[in-house]
């Protein structure tokens, strides 16, 4: 038997004590591999194809003991280790990754160990939007409901450096993205999507985008809950891949079968034969009808966990959303400025837009995903006073807006967007940072773009922190 067989045992999980192993990226899940190879005893590579100085600006150091730093070229190739640990961020189908499989070198992730070593009840959460808000609502009404649980995967701190402190009765919440689910072979005993519209086109077709959200159902057992919105086609269509039992989350009415929805402005649960309210709609203190249907699937996958209605109520209730999304900064020259930073796709864009009936100066820009603009164009002429475009994509965004018959303007950074915004917000408009595109042509995350938005803005005069009600 070669190496590369003998850290492949028969249930998947790799025995890396004494192995070679080659970890792709020094990302936060690169990092979480690395010491989790390091303490099972493993001799650890890290390859990263950024530069040294974009991996400071990150903060990406590796962690102690690593052997071995490749940086600034492409993938190490793997052919000498003996396992190859790999993070979202690196595609199935990339040459290095297709290159270990000609190799036959064993491929795992950080998401994939985690479903495989993880003893807790896992819940797990995917869409294309939403999925973010939904798993940190669902994570306050465990919190609220007073039991062990812990909130991670594409949210929150690493996961394997969690591990010990998960036991059988832990409750484990997991935001799941497509690129995640790329390397899963497991799937969670709650399974919720939030819905399947187009996004990361630039990474895969529609196909293969729809079959990796399908993929956090695939390997459920019969006592497996699958979750899906019934208001999405796709995600409707997706029933037929459910294998154990289905509910259903709905704004447009009652649901067939066990699922929640709204109806008369109050949101209801129905489980077996008993329907239940929740809560009134008018509780919820999140903006937009998006982050209503946000809401309705977090009572959906709660009730899924056995959490009590009583939390579910008092933590949505309270729920102000998550950092990035929707975050209202504050005031400047009487207008609001809304950090929405995390809408990467227009899809996204179009539900910040929603969320407000002032008019808004809209900040588009950054790096496209080839994504049909249409639909935004059109509520872009109905909705905003202007919009300021920026970054790698500006120019395309600009053209789009122009060609809507939007005031547009072009500038070539975010923080020349935000000085050209002040000068065309009126009192009582809106200014919102709601993107529609990746940051990465100037910021290694969402999170870096939206901070910067945050300087920004309360560098401007008068500017005054909004006083949470």
């Amino acid at each position: 038997m070669n190496a590369s067989a003998a850290a492949a045992p028969s249930n998947g999980i790799p025995r890396v004590s004494g192995k070679r192993v080659l970890v792709y990226s020094l990302g936060i899940e690169g990092r979480d591999l690395a010491t989790w190879m390091l303490r099972k005893g493993a001799s650890v590579t890290m390859s990263d194809t950024r530069s040294e100085a974009q991996l400071a600006a990150a903060g990406a150091a590796p962690p102690p003991g690593v052997e071995e730093v490749v940086t600034g070229r492409p993938l190490l190739d793997a052919d000498g280790f003996d396992l190859v640990a790999v993070s979202q961020s690196v595609l199935r189908h990339s040459p290095a990754l297709v290159r270990a499989r000609s190799l036959g070198i064993p491929v795992t992730s950080q998401m994939r160990l985690f479903l495989q070593l993880c003893p807790g009840h896992v819940v797990g959460i995917t869409g294309s939007s939403g999925k973010s808000t939904t798993t940190a609502l669902v994570g306050a009404m465990a919190a609220r409901a007073g039991i062990d649980h812990l909130v991670g995967g594409n949210i929150g701190e690493p996961l394997l450096q969690r591990l010990d402190r998960v036991t059988p009765g832990t409750t484990v919440i997991l935001e799941i993205s497509h690129t995640q689910l790329q390397y899963t072979e497991r799937s969670p005993a709650v399974a919720a999507i939030t819905n399947v519209t187009p996004n990361h086109l630039d990474q895969f077709n529609w196909d293969e985008y729809v079959g990796l959200k399908r993929n956090i159902l695939t390997h459920q057992d019969r006592d497996g809950i699958a979750i899906l919105n019934a208001d999405d086609q796709t995600s409707r269509a997706l029933a037929t891949s459910a294998r154990g039992h289905l509910r259903w989350a709905s704004l447009a009415g009652e649901v067939a079968g066990d699922g929640t929805w709204v109806e008369d402005g109050r949101v209801l649960i129905r489980s077996g034969r008993r329907v239940h309210e929740v809560m009134p709609a008018a509780s919820i203190r999140l903006r937009g009808r998006h982050n209503l249907a946000n809401v309705v699937m977090a009572c959906a996958v709660a009730d899924a966990a056995g959490l009590p209605h009583e939390a579910m109520a008092a933590a949505a209730a309270a729920f102000r959303g998550v950092p990035h999304r929707l975050e209202i900064v504050g005031l400047a020259g009487g207008a609001t400025w809304v950090n929405d930073s995390i809408a990467t796709a227009p899809e996204r864009t179009i539900a910040g837009l929603n969320s407000f009936a002032e008019p808004v100066v809209l900040l588009l820009g950054g790096r496209e995903k080839n994504l049909p603009l249409d639909g935004l164009q059109q509520l872009a002429r109905e909705r905003c006073r202007a919009a300021v475009c920026f970054g790698e994509a500006g120019p395309l965004f600009h053209e789009a807006m122009v060609a809507a018959g939007v005031r547009a303007e072009l500038v070539s950074t975010l923080p020349d967007a935000i000085e050209r915004a002040a000068t065309l917000a009126l009192p009582g408009d809106v200014v919102l940072l709601s993107p529609a595109a990746t940051s990465f042509d100037a910021y290694p995350g969402f999170e870096a773009r939206g901070q910067a938005f945050r300087d920004l803005v309360a560098a401007l005069p008068g500017f005054a922190a909004e006083v949470a009600p």
